[in-house]
């Protein structure tokens, strides 16, 4: 891309990511001690029974239209469990030092509390496609339904496919295209075209998997997410805590590193709110929510495609996935990095970082390594955000020749993002989050008592002894009056 008119876009999504940030930093923060406090701390109380559910949760439902709790699960954290976790943590540890992880932790963990609010909506205000029968939902519809503002429902779901089927997938293939670049050089190997015009054959040859892909449905990207994404996450795993042994002695010093610098004051923007944010926590939060996705109104999309008897089982579900992608993924690259030491070096940039710390540890191979894992998480987030990104083109419209164009679209969004820079691609990332997750946190706020009375219903069946969990939207006649479903 030229450099002239790449630095003109960055400047301009720079100048209205800084008040948004400084504001939502704050919010989300603020948001995420309400919803725990509200569930009595749900993320706590229910966590060991939220597992017990996932383990349970891989047999078809009644309805055949749905798709397993367990896909909605995998779905969901084939999104999660991307470039945010590998290249999001280098990025937030380089610029805001290894306090970062700290504020990734917190947000993650209040961010649990919103997962579980977002999906157990998601599941309660779902609907009933009329030309496949699949269910769908998310924030576009409890919005309009719960909220009855069909026009906030109509910009959610545009921001969303803004920010999933364009943006954060240009941002997996930017990614891809960055370790595949650094461990063995294929962005050197470009098709020449006649008057000397490139085309990356990294980025047609990623198209051309996505399309295979995109042009199946839902129920062809749970299936795909169901086969390997449980794997490569156990796979990175493995990695991560062979490099923990080895650096086993350096464990304490590691974490003491990572709380006391977490507090460490180093003012990130200007302006009343951004002078009270250290850089630390800007970047902590800013990388912690790209990752782990609670409360940005994401994966109440996959959420709602499953068929579960009570929408808790795959609130609970979902706050899972929250845990998985922070306290374990994220956790095993911030383990890498830190055990390397070369995080202070600022001329590392994005996955590049997190590789040359991986080789560093285990030799040449976990470059190779890295690259491989690092494209099979980009490229499964790649078609979960397609997923979510698709649900809310049929809100708006569900038409054949929009949905043709929509796949184009995003096509076109992979490309761009293998060959943009890697500043501007964050940054714009950074921006549709930011949107999209304002409108969800104040919309799910809204809907605080539809949850409270979700939990009572769930924790109560438990209580008398019930293993499996019944919802009957008969038993609730003050909220059947609000909840149009033929569903419950």
């Amino acid at each position: 891309m030229n450099e002239s008119l790449n630095q003109s876009l960055l400047d301009w999504v720079n100048a209205l990511n800084a008040p948004l940030w400084d504001f939502l930093v704050v919010f989300l923060v603020a948001v995420g001690v309400f919803y725990t406090i509200a569930t009595g701390a749900v993320q706590i109380r229910l966590f060991v029974h939220s597992i017990k559910v996932m383990k349970n949760s891989r047999k078809p439902g009644q309805d055949s239209h749905g798709i397993t709790p367990f896909q909605a699960f995998v779905t969901g954290l084939a999104s999660r469990v991307g470039v945010g976790n590998v290249a999001g943590v280098a990025i937030a540890i380089a610029i805001g030092g290894p306090g970062a992880v700290f504020w990734m932790w917190l947000t993650a963990f209040l961010g649990m509390s919103s997962a579980f609010v977002e999906s157990s909506l998601a599941q309660l205000f779902k609907v009933r496609d009329q030309q496949n029968q699949q269910f769908r939902g998310g924030p576009a519809y409890y919005i309009t339904q719960g909220l009855k503002q069909k026009w906030l429902g109509v910009v959610f779901a545009i921001s969303l496919i803004l920010t999933y089927g364009f943006v954060f997938n240009a941002v997996q293939a930017n990614a891809i295209s960055g370790a595949t670049s650094h461990a063995w050089g294929w962005d050197q190997a470009n098709i020449v075209l006649a008057g000397g015009f490139e085309v990356s054959w990294v980025g047609l040859a990623l198209v051309l998997m996505t399309a295979l892909i995109i042009f199946g449905g839902i129920k062809r990207i749970a299936k795909v997410a169901e086969s390997f994404v449980p794997f490569m996450a156990l796979l990175y795993l493995v990695v991560a805590l062979y490099i923990a042994m080895l650096n086993f002695d350096s464990l304490p010093a590691m974490f003491q590193l990572i709380f006391s610098k977490a507090f460490e004051f180093e003012a990130a923007a200007g302006g009343f709110f951004g002078a009270m944010i250290s850089m630390a926590m800007m970047m902590g939060i800013k990388r912690g929510l790209f990752s782990n996705e609670a409360g940005m109104g994401s994966a109440p999309n996959a959420a709602a495609a499953s068929d579960v008897k009570h929408p808790v089982n795959q609130g609970l579900v979902q706050m899972l996935g929250v845990f998985v992608d922070t306290f374990v993924v994220c956790s095993c690259t911030a383990i890498i990095i830190l055990a390397s030491g070369l995080y202070e070096n600022a001329g590392f940039e994005g996955v590049t970082l997190t590789q040359i710390a991986l080789e560093s540890q285990i030799g040449a191979w976990g470059d190779d390594f890295l690259a491989l894992i690092l494209f099979l998480f980009a490229y499964s987030s790649i078609i979960g955000n397609y997923a979510y990104a698709e649900g809310n083109v049929q809100f708006i419209h569900n038409n054949r020749v929009v949905m043709l164009i929509f796949r184009i679209l995003v096509l076109v969004m992979v490309y761009f993002g293998s060959i943009a820079s890697v500043p501007l691609i964050w940054s714009m990332a950074d921006l549709f989050m930011g949107i999209m997750a304002s409108i969800n946190l104040i919309a799910i706020l809204l809907l605080m008592p539809f949850v409270l009375m979700l939990l009572k219903d769930y924790r109560s069946q438990l209580k008398k002894g019930v293993k499996e969990p019944v919802f009957k939207l008969d038993r609730h006649p003050k909220y059947k009056r609000k909840v149009n479903s033929d569903i419950w």
